[in-house]
């Protein structure tokens, strides 16, 4: 198993199926780094250093621990209930959303909406909205008009790794790029 593999596994134990590998994560996400350890270990090559790897050098900083390592959680992007303790924030006027061509005619009637995780994903600026819209497809970007929405009651929160999250974005807050 490669790095990458690993670390993808360990998303899916993260952010949705902790039981995978029969462990649980507390109300706010949190796994303990030793069962962690132990489930993954039963079907991949695994320590604390590969971990510690993993969070290290991952490009998107998906992982967090807490201050003595014996705790570890994906900052964003659950589909399980759980309250990473997100601190509302004020955003920027404009924010971005990328996605593939074929989710236009969905988000074009229905505005964004989580499917089947916690919030809504927007990045800062268009060239990372790109990115994301292109592990959908032929990317499409929308601009999301963040300011309007947060005057108007909306709330966003904005993860440790950079990426702005709110439960939904209705049609009149797009525009379509």
């Amino acid at each position: 198993m490669s790095l990458n593999d690993t670390s993808k596994f360990m998303s899916l134990i993260l952010r949705h199926k902790p039981e995978t590998i029969g462990i649980s994560l507390d109300e706010h996400g949190w796994a303990n780094v030793d069962e962690l350890i132990v489930g993954i270990a039963k079907t991949h090559e695994f320590s604390m250093d590969i971990l510690e790897e993993i969070v290290r050098t991952d490009n998107k900083q998906r992982y967090s621990f807490n201050d003595d390592k014996t705790l570890i959680r994906a900052n964003q992007g659950h589909s399980i209930p759980v309250d990473v303790e997100l601190e509302e924030t004020e955003p920027p006027e404009e924010l971005w959303h990328g996605t593939g061509e074929k989710y236009v005619n969905s988000i074009d009637a229905q505005g964004l909406i989580p499917k089947s995780r916690l919030y809504v994903h927007l990045s800062k600026d268009a060239d990372t909205a790109v990115k994301v819209g292109q592990r959908h497809g032929k990317p499409v970007l929308y601009i999301v008009k963040a300011g309007e929405m947060h005057r108007e009651g909306y709330k966003f929160f904005l993860s440790k790794n950079g990426v702005w999250l709110t439960k939904e974005v209705p049609v009149k807050y797009l525009i379509k790029q």
